[in-house]
């Protein structure tokens, strides 16, 4: 008889029975669970932004579309339909793994997960469980020094999206998203708090977003997250784990992780054992509830894809796209300090440069970041990021708007800060014009604009325009003008605040001051 060596099962048995290095960090003494330990490892689902679907010529489907309108033949599982892998969706992995410090394998492969639900037309799902793309790595978390531990990163396929109807008692199934790529990212059991698991999820997306292959956002269902949760008394083995599935927004996450540490401390101190169930999250409810148990769980019977040849990369290739790799979170907050930016106002560029839209297939959207180099191009970057953090982005905030609803060009608001610093105009009449230009979504460039609007600085040399302001001012406001010259000189700054009110900002606030002070002293 002869015997074929299956390098497929090789690698499947070297999985299941090689020993893996167990993670120790020093004990973490959480007050909400004194004497435990929180064991917490993630599994992410993100979706690669990418305009075909990983195996088909298909576009990927965005929220609201119709359903069932983005579907090929090979999609639902017409007999006979091969699959074309989207070499896009791999580079775009690729940039994940490297961004993640992860070793590229030369060689992976696919693998048919089995299974059977109504949201999976061909009966399996193409994935990459047993030779992934990717292996090792990790990801440093914002605050504290800790580094969580990749396991490996993945291709997958999708699936379909089912909606159950309660009123006709039917599910509803959408093949809009079936085939779209996915990433799985798989980490090490290394965070200890539902706090470290949400910093890691939230850079995780952080950098994603950097590097274009995901735009992360979980209320749209692109990044989901299934969390294993275990506890166990200081210094003792780790304890049985349980897993939440399908958790779609950080503040939930964090409540199930709490519910279901509450809940193994509760069974454990009642003298009961902690099953290996697979979960769900009640939001109302704010607690996990069960689904099935380990041993209801599916037999997947994973075979090699017959269909898919062995995916090989040169290092040529991981080299190109590692030279092609834009900065990443950190890189970009210690460039951001180095020109003397604050932290405070690092953080807030940062924050709104994550919520960036990502393009499709690596194209990097322009973000808050992007926005303020091209900004600082011979410009005080201190002046830029004050003009940027607290006027344009708080007036598009007082407007209820993102910084992706910006209609303010570079070169507009370039030349309104020349303007500025120039003399040309007052720091009150900029911010009368940016906001001008943000309602108008005007194209005009701000000089014109400030012929338009009559907003020229008065200058200092015009004492009589000034002057004439500050009468009108000390009429307006008898009380006040009487306080100052009674001796209390706080009053005078809401004097001054009228001055710039009558000349729409035109006067400088210091001169208003000065020219006040002589009027009141007569």
């Amino acid at each position: 008889m002869l015997v074929r060596r299956c390098p497929w099962r090789s690698i499947q048995l070297h999985q299941l029975w090689c020993p893996r290095q167990i993670h120790t960090r020093e004990a973490i003494h959480d007050k909400r669970w004194p004497g435990w330990q929180v064991i917490i490892g993630i599994e992410v689902h993100a979706q690669i932004k990418s305009r075909r679907k990983l195996f088909s010529e298909s576009s990927t489907s965005r929220p609201g579309e119709i359903p069932n309108t983005t579907v090929s033949t090979f999609d639902s599982a017409f007999p006979g339909t091969l699959p074309t892998l989207n070499p896009k969706c791999v580079e775009l992995a690729v940039r994940t793994a490297l961004a993640l410090n992860s070793k590229v394998h030369h060689q992976s492969a696919f693998d048919r997960k089995h299974y059977f639900y109504s949201d999976l037309p061909a009966g399996y799902q193409i994935t990459q469980r047993y030779s992934p793309l990717a292996s090792g790595g990790y990801l440093k978390l914002s605050k504290g020094d800790v580094s969580v531990g990749i396991q490996q990163i993945q291709l997958e396929q999708d699936t379909a999206k089912s909606t159950f109807d309660g009123l006709r008692r039917t599910s509803l199934i959408d093949l809009n998203r079936a085939g779209s790529g996915l990433m799985e990212i798989v980490s090490e059991p290394h965070m200890r708090s539902p706090e470290e698991a949400a910093d890691y999820v939230r850079t995780l997306q952080a950098v994603l977003r950097c590097v274009g292959s995901s735009d992360g956002n979980m209320e749209q269902g692109s990044f989901r997250c299934d969390v294993n949760v275990s506890i166990n008394k200081h210094g003792q083995p780790h304890g049985t784990r349980c897993e939440i599935k399908n958790l779609n927004s950080v503040k939930f996450m964090t409540v199930a992780i709490t519910s279901e540490v509450f809940r193994h401390i509760e069974l454990l101190q009642s003298g009961y054992s902690v099953s290996q169930d697979t979960r769900g999250f009640d939001e109302n409810k704010a607690e996990t509830f069960k689904l099935r148990s380990k041993a209801d769980s599916p037999d997947y019977r994973y075979m090699p894809d017959p269909n898919i040849p062995p995916l090989l990369l040169s290092e040529e290739y991981i080299e190109t796209i590692r030279k092609t790799m834009p900065d990443l979170p950190d890189t970009t907050r210690v460039r951001l300090r180095n020109l003397g930016l604050s932290e405070r106002d690092t953080d807030v560029l940062m924050a709104v440069d994550s919520g960036h839209e990502v393009g499709f297939d690596g194209e990097l959207g322009k973000g808050a970041v992007t926005y303020f180099d091209s900004l600082a191009q011979q410009r005080d970057p201190r002046v830029v990021v004050n003009w940027m953090t607290h006027e344009l982005i708080g007036q598009l905030t007082a407007r209820k708007e993102t910084f992706s609803d910006n209609p303010v060009s570079v070169e507009q608001l370039g030349e309104l800060i020349d303007l500025v610093q120039d003399g040309k105009i007052t720091g009150t009449s900029g911010k009368l014009l940016l906001k001008h230009i943000i309602a108008n979504r005007s194209l005009s460039a701000p000089s014109v604009l400030v012929q338009e609007l009559s907003l020229e600085a008065v200058s200092e040399d015009d004492n009589a325009s000034t002057r004439a302001w500050c009468v009108e001012a000390i009429e307006a406001l008898p009380e006040e003008a009487e306080a100052v010259r009674q001796g209390n000189p706080r009053v005078l700054n809401k004097l001054v605040g009228k001055v710039m009110q009558l000349s729409r900002g035109r006067a400088d606030a210091q001169n208003a001051r000065v020219v006040l002070e002589d009027v009141l002293r007569k």
